[in-house]
């Protein structure tokens, strides 16, 4: 389609600035524009498309230049077959299975790329790593896969997680408690929220409860999410969490959250997946 949109318009269709979409078409090559007779940049619907292709891309952590590849063939491949989330899931845990992180990588691009944000997280990442994980409880062998699937995830998550503490939404505290060193599954949980408009502080894994009610303290959050793979983590600080839950909206997470549990503490129990969590918790 010949170019009939200027930068400006350009601009607000894709919700990026103009001074970003410049820089992409300097720096990556994302746009082509047409000049009209008076010498100014013309743009079509389909460079609209590429721009919000590349800004969606970067939002789910995909680095710029490989955004901006993926975006570029983004006009050609409307229409094109969606992909299937149980085979990019069942490619992810092989290339985990081979120690093969470009794959893994690239099995993940391909997810960003082609589902929502949730989708790729609940339908693709979290049960690759849920079959990664079970295996290493049968099988001592794996427990060198669980290490290096766990690092790929951390950094994708980490890249996703870049500034999702910004913006005016609500705010959500997450943490896990003393001695609980998984974090994954509330890094998700975190992306997912932060997907729904929320900021997210992240204090990651093995806080001291005293640590966890200073910053509720500090940032008065509107919800505190606490996740641990087994019960005696929330049981070791128990009355502290009680007393955090009559002062804010607590919840509870992972194997170690029962409905005992949440009863016992006063806190509300988040026992599905991350992503449906975070849509619940957004929910209010």
């Amino acid at each position: 389609m010949s170019g009939y949109l200027r930068i400006g318009e350009v601009a607000r269709r894709a919700g990026v600035s103009a001074t970003t979409l410049r820089a992409w078409e300097r720096r990556y090559g994302l746009l082509e524009p047409e000049r009209s007779g008076g010498g100014f940049r013309l743009y079509s619907d389909d460079d609209v498309a590429r721009v919000q292709a590349m800004r969606d891309h970067v939002h789910r952590g995909v680095a710029a230049a490989e955004a901006a590849r993926l975006a570029r063939g983004a006009p050609s491949e409307v229409g094109a077959p969606a992909a299937d989330p149980a085979e990019l899931a069942s490619l992810l845990g092989r290339a985990f299975e081979d120690f093969d992180e470009i794959a893994a990588h690239g099995v993940l691009d391909r997810a960003s790329a082609s589902l929502s944000l949730e989708a790729a997280l609940r339908d693709v990442l979290l049960p690759a790593m849920s079959t990664i994980g079970s295996r290493w409880q049968e099988d001592a062998s794996s427990i060198a896969q669980e290490h290096f699937a766990t690092n790929v995830v951390r950094g994708r998550l980490l890249g996703l997680a870049r500034g999702w503490d910004r913006g005016s939404g609500p705010r959500a505290l997450l943490a896990c408690p003393p001695g609980e060193q998984h974090d994954l599954a509330l890094l998700a949980f975190g992306v997912a929220l932060r997907n729904h408009g929320w900021r997210v502080t992240h204090l990651g894994a093995d806080t001291p409860a005293a640590t966890i009610a200073a910053a509720a303290e500090l940032l008065a959050p509107d919800v505190v999410v606490l996740a641990a793979t087994e019960r005696r983590r929330f049981a070791s600080i128990a009355a502290e969490l009680a007393e955090l839950a009559r002062a804010r909206r607590l919840a509870v997470a992972g194997a170690g959250a029962d409905e005992r549990v949440a009863a016992q503490l006063g806190a509300e129990l988040l026992d599905t997946d991350p992503v449906t969590a975070a849509a619940r918790v957004a929910g209010g």
